[in-house]
């Protein structure tokens, strides 16, 4: 060893969306009770945790990250006494819960900010962030009202709202209803650990905490770098992420707060965060800041100059380039941890994102992507729904049915900007373009309800609601549940759910290879290829993985196919010093691969079939 490990180095993590996992009083909104009654299901899976996005009381205007009090559960999901019901209920079966946290900024409607905007004297004027702005004169006589600094909301427009009452603009990074905290001000810091106590105190285990790398804002509010010209706005990421306080801020918060409570775990949304260098910063335990963080980099592959919702094309080459970033860089032999997830309540589906979108393939994608995050190193998350392959929304659902805040603002901005551009009527403006990157990337797909079973005339939902077909779900449901079920899948041996089970079983049986061992890509399938393979070896001291075979599995070599293409071609690696060893199928994404007793000689070349994975033992 290392490192000294903690329970979250091996932990599966399986995140759920209050609102989408399952509806327990026929209102068509999932909410913590429904979640108690899917406990045989969670078991079922073989997690150790579960992160329940955040459902503290909400002003219901980005689906409860827009926070209006810490301390108490909205409505629409439950009470307080659920959630300690549900902690209890978990515990039970041995597995914890983690919280989200939500502290960069809170709701409009939070007392906090009722009352700092009040006026300039209020006492709680400084737990936010309020600046002067400017103005001019227009030719007509008009007074036109400038921000205090060009910064770009994430969802689009300037990062500041103006307050007509006090004359003076708020920096809300995100929407116009969450407002930014002054985390300079040290009574707001106070006050935001002692809402993390209050929750601790429950037996909450930790804590997911969103976009926590943009606490920290520089003190004198800088113009960015104007990059665009033809914009006043500019992107302020390389600002307002990664401040100059950050790491302060988050070691006085587990200096005074998380070191008191035994086992918590802590992973931090670091956005706009693509150097291993400023994730060790936050991650190294040394330094007593946070556990481990997950970045966005997977994530940007598909996003073009114009942002999320414009297009690039990606290859192949990338992908596996960050893979193999993130995997040496971060490794535990190196005294560092990382997350493995590519799905939360913020992305679209993987099996939509990184596969060829075609129904024949389908399973295919998920399995091999099960296969990837299963075999690398880190604490593995699972995004509720992930584990039967669940794809996007079509286009038979209009995007005006859309909800989230983001693909709303989103679309209406560049809607705006082109019509301003053009000087002519919306209905004449082309958004073909967004469209297709809607169906791609927005939060919604992440977002729609659960399918526990098909749907049909007798049940509209999909055993998500009891609701009638009158009823609308809070969001679209997703129209294939046909083959995205709980119950079809699990009694289906082949179904990518039970793919899933099988993968986390094998992991939690051999972490000392599969978690915590060595990373090691093959070279020559670093490169234009559809072919990433990799091995992954016990660290010296560790326990040797026992398997079929005369020496049994002591390391493991992983062979994927990332593209549809057939038949792709594999030459395993040639055994050295003139032994005459022999690879052995340990698993496969489409069953038995070689036949017979699986053997295979080194140096033989084998074929793939699209999105197949196999891993080796040697």
């Amino acid at each position: 060893m290392t490192a000294s490990t903690k329970w979250w180095h091996k932990a599966t993590i399986y995140e759920v969306y209050p609102a989408s996992f399952k509806d327990s009083n026929a209102d068509g909104i999932g909410d913590i009770p429904g979640i108690i009654s899917k406990i045989p299901y969670l078991v079922s899976l073989g997690i150790d945790a579960v992160w329940l996005a955040a459902c503290y009381k909400s002003s219901g205007i980005d689906m409860g990250y827009d926070v209006v009090n810490y301390r108490d559960i909205d409505p629409q999901y439950g009470t307080v006494a659920d959630i300690d019901n549900l902690v209890a209920e978990l515990r039970k079966q041995n597995i914890r819960l983690i919280m989200d946290l939500v502290v960069n900024h809170t709701s409009s409607e939070h007392d906090w900010f009722k009352e700092s905007r009040l006026s300039e004297a209020s006492k709680k004027r400084d737990w936010y962030i309020w600046r002067k702005g400017g103005k001019v004169k227009q030719p007509d006589g008009s007074v036109k009202l400038i921000p205090p600094n060009n910064w770009e909301s994430v969802f689009k427009g300037s990062a500041w709202e103006y307050d007509k009452s006090t004359d003076e603009w708020y920096l809300r990074i995100f929407s116009k209803h969450q407002p930014d905290l002054n985390w300079d001000n040290p009574e707001v810091r106070q006050a935001v650990y002692g809402d993390m106590r209050f929750w601790l105190d429950k037996g909450v285990a930790g804590f997911r905490m969103d976009v926590i790398n943009m606490i920290s804002k520089p003190a004198d509010l800088p113009d960015a770098p104007a990059k665009r010209s033809n914009s006043m706005l500019q992107n302020a990421n390389d600002l307002f992420c990664n401040g100059p306080r950050v790491h302060e801020f988050l070691h006085e918060m587990n200096r005074e707060v998380l070191s008191k409570y035994k086992d918590t775990m802590t992973v931090g949304e670091a956005v706009c965060t693509h150097d291993p260098e400023t994730v060790k910063l936050f991650t190294n335990p040394d330094r007593e800041e946070l556990d481990m963080i997950y970045t966005y980099d997977f994530f940007g592959l598909d996003c073009g100059p114009g942002g999320k919702f414009s297009a690039r094309d990606w290859k192949v080459l990338e992908f596996k380039k960050l893979v193999v970033k993130w995997q040496s860089e971060l490794a535990f032999s190196r005294g560092c941890w990382q997350t493995l997830w590519l799905e939360s309540h913020d992305s679209g589906r993987s099996v939509t994102r990184f596969g060829d979108r075609t129904p024949e393939n389908r399973a295919s994608v998920a399995k091999m992507l099960a296969m990837l995050q299963t075999t690398l190193s880190g604490t593995l998350f699972i995004y509720q729904g992930q584990e039967l392959g669940m794809r996007n929304l079509d286009g038979a659902i209009p995007i005006s049915e859309y909800p989230d805040v983001e693909t709303k603002k989103t679309w209406d901005d560049i809607l705006d900007a082109r019509v301003d551009e053009s000087r002519v009527g919306k209905q004449e403006i082309d958004m073909s373009d967004v469209v297709r990157e809607v169906l791609v990337k927005a939060r919604d797909h992440a977002r729609a309800p659960l399918s526990w079973k098909a749907a049909s005339p007798s049940d509209p939902h999909a055993g998500f609601s009891d609701a009638s077909a009158g009823v609308k779900t809070w969001s679209p449901m997703n129209t294939d549940s046909t083959v995205c079920n709980i119950a079809s899948q699990s009694d289906n041996p082949d179904s990518v759910l039970n793919f899933w089970i099988k993968r986390l079983q094998i992991r939690r049986k051999y972490p000392e290879v599969i978690v915590f061992g060595g990373f090691e890509p093959l070279v020559s399938t670093i490169d234009d290829g559809p072919i990433l393979a990799y091995w992954r070896k016990p660290l010296p001291g560790m326990k040797k993985v026992e398997g079929k075979g005369t020496d049994g599995a002591r390391d493991v070599l992983v062979v994927l196919n990332l593209s549809p293409k057939i038949n792709a071609v594999f030459q395993l690696p040639m055994s050295g010093e003139g032994a005459e060893k022999k690879f052995f199928v340990l698993d496969c994404t489409t069953g038995d691969k070689l036949g017979g007793d699986g053997l295979v000689e080194s140096g033989e070349v084998i074929y793939l079939d699209a999105y197949e994975g196999v891993v080796f033992g040697y």
